[in-house]
């Protein structure tokens, strides 16, 4: 299986990437192939044009043609070409930071992600892929964030973004607090990560 990876930190030392690189590690071992992308370490560029802002039409070749930028073209060819989909990023302000809320943005967008015959009809999700797996750091309790702010990233992942883009096998995990975490404990998390990585995409070939 050909997995799209994204980790989405500014810190290259970050405990996202800890994750990041250790799902990526268990994907290589299990026999899959990883696109990844540091979209800090890239400086991709999260600011929509106006060129881009449109929701109806186009087919995936159409789409790439109006790519200028070839890391657009890159990011929209590949995502729109994997077999599943690994996401790493911190919850900020309960939402992904901001180049990665762009990256959405640019890289989501009709003709790759989803069709939309009209503006207000119901997407056809055009991912080939149907698995995703994202993981997050917070620092907010669990109890908290269920029962005070609703769990936005919750809606933005498994209700909004993928379910829209076609994935019909969606896993999110959390790993709280991190601040403050122990060695011992960050080391539980990284053997989750592997356990869920298998979980969610198998050997390669099964």
């Amino acid at each position: 299986m050909h997995i799209f990876s994204l980790v989405a930190h500014p810190r290259s030392n970050s405990f996202c990437h800890a994750i990041s690189e250790t799902a990526r590690s268990a994907l290589a071992t299990a026999g899959h192939t990883v696109d990844h992308h540091d979209l800090y370490d890239e400086g991709f560029d999260p600011c929509l044009t106006p060129e881009e802002a449109y929701t109806i039409g186009d087919t995936f070749e159409e789409t790439l043609a109006r790519a200028a930028d070839p890391i657009l073209q890159q990011h929209r060819e590949s995502i729109g070409k994997a077999q599943g989909l690994l996401v790493v990023h911190p919850n900020w302000w309960g939402k992904p930071p901001a180049i990665l809320a762009g990256w959405m943005d640019r890289i989501l967008v009709p003709g790759v992600a989803y069709r939309l015959k009209t503006a207000d009809g119901l997407p056809e999700g055009l991912f080939a892929m149907k698995n995703a797996l994202v993981i997050n750091t917070s620092d907010t309790e669990a109890e908290r964030e269920a029962n005070d702010l609703g769990d936005p990233l919750e809606f933005i992942w498994g209700r909004c973004v993928l379910p829209y883009c076609g994935v019909e096998d969606y896993k999110r995990l959390v790993f709280r607090p991190v601040n403050g975490s122990s060695p011992e404990i960050r080391e539980s998390w990284l053997e989750a990560t592997r356990t869920n990585c298998h979980d969610s995409f198998g050997l390669s070939g099964k």
